[in-house]
């Protein structure tokens, strides 16, 4: 199987689709659904076997838990379709009208962008979730994803496929791809003649590759290098709360905390410390800090660069705002940032300067997702600005189409 043949089969099955309405839609995503339910069984004892495979492998327990289906986390699967089924469906909408001094009519409509080839890693949430935004928003996709999940990802797309059938939908309309041969993605990343937008999730080294190799456009959702910023008049209980649940809560996943930058006047600093160590969290400092804190290990450069995914803390101390901005602006991944503060003036200094997908005040980098920005589920979360950036949901899976209705106007 080649690139082309899997890109024909789904331009195929996209331009079928085209025109769906919105009940055809939602039966859709209502059998996916009622089927996740029938297979669940299935789904666990596959996924078992990902995981036992992951830990002979030497996973780390962060990798092993991005990695995990379980009952709760299929229903959670299953909420997240049911809250897409319930969101606006944004093919259609007119976002801009006029009518011309020529008496033309003119709409410009979001539409569906095509063939989408998702390629990603670990997460094998991810493919019921993008299938669901991907079928909501009128598009054929293409999912590959890694060695790490491949028994999990094939009894997924199986789920998929006998839901479409179930609904007289042509089931290559979502592919899953059941090999994780790289040489299928280089073929896939050049067929440019019927996949029109390339979505990469994961690691540094599969964003690098799938920029270089791709001959089609790319939305890249690179590292989550995310930081938190303590300024000095920071209350003590919210500062360690927050910091703690952007790095402990998960740290596998890619909205978690990297760097914590400590403002050197903050008097609760050693508090904060003691907690992350509590947390048995590694940390590595700068060369102020270390003096401080002999236990700790002494930050590389490279580490001010690293997304860890595991619990690793790099932990800055900084002068004031102005150099707690420009560190994450040259550092940080452009993902998540968040500022704790009592001082509103320093808050909205803080997120009109970091240039982030998200700037958050007082609350955890953790927020930094889909389903709690309202979009049911993400693609992913975009570090670039064309077309769209931070969380990708629904309408960033559109186009624009201009229609034009005249009445036998000619142009002088």
């Amino acid at each position: 199987m080649t690139g082309n043949i899997l890109g024909a089969k789904a331009r195929e099955a996209f331009h079928q689709y085209l025109g769906a309405t919105g009940q055809t839609k939602t039966n859709i995503l209502k059998k996916i659904i009622n089927n996740l339910g029938v297979f669940k069984n299935e789904i666990i004892s596959e996924n078992q076997k990902d995981l036992k495979q992951g830990k002979i492998d030497g996973l780390s327990d962060a990798m092993l838990d991005r990695l995990l289906l379980d009952e709760a986390k299929i229903e959670k699967i299953k909420e997240s379709i049911e809250t897409i089924i319930n969101l606006p469906d944004p093919v259609g909408k007119v976002e801009y009208s006029i009518n011309t001094d020529e008496g033309l009519v003119i709409h410009q409509e979001r539409v569906p962008i095509g063939v989408i080839l998702i390629i990603f890693e670990s997460r094998p949430n991810i493919v019921p979730e993008i299938a669901a935004l991907s079928l909501k928003s009128g598009n054929a996709c293409i999912l590959r994803g890694g060695k790490e999940a491949i028994h999990s990802n094939i009894v997924l797309g199986k789920v998929i496929c006998e839901s479409l059938k179930k609904a007289n939908i042509n089931e290559n309309l979502i592919q899953v791809v059941g090999t994780p041969k790289r040489e299928l993605v280089s073929s896939l990343l050049q067929a440019n003649d019927f996949i029109d937008l390339v979505i990469p999730r994961g690691g540094k080294g599969l964003i690098q590759f799938v920029s270089k190799n791709s001959t089609i456009p790319v939305v890249k959702h690179d590292d989550g290098i995310c930081h938190t910023y303590i300024h000095h008049d920071a209350d003590e209980k919210l500062a360690i709360n927050i910091a703690l649940n952007a790095k402990v809560s998960r740290p596998g996943v890619c909205n978690a905390m990297e760097t914590l930058l400590i403002n050197q006047d903050f008097p609760h600093q050693e508090k904060l410390i003691t907690a992350f160590r509590e947390k048995k969290v590694e940390l590595r400092v700068d060369e102020t800090l270390k003096k401080k804190y002999n236990f700790a290990k002494l930050a590389r450069e490279q580490d001010w660069k690293t997304e860890y995914l595991d619990l690793v803390l790099n932990v800055k101390q900084v002068k004031n705002v102005d150099e707690a901005v420009n560190w994450i602006n040259e550092y940080g991944s452009h993902h998540s940032d968040a500022i704790i503060t009592s001082n509103i003036d320093v808050a909205g200094y803080f997120q009109n300067k970091v240039d982030s997908a998200c700037v958050f005040v007082n609350t955890s980098t953790r927020f930094a997702d889909g389903g709690c920005f309202g979009l049911g589920a993400e693609v992913g979360i975009s570090t670039q600005k064309l077309h769209c950036r931070g969380p990708m949901g629904l309408k960033d899976l559109t186009s624009l189409k201009y229609k034009v209705f005249g009445k036998g106007q000619i142009r002088n």
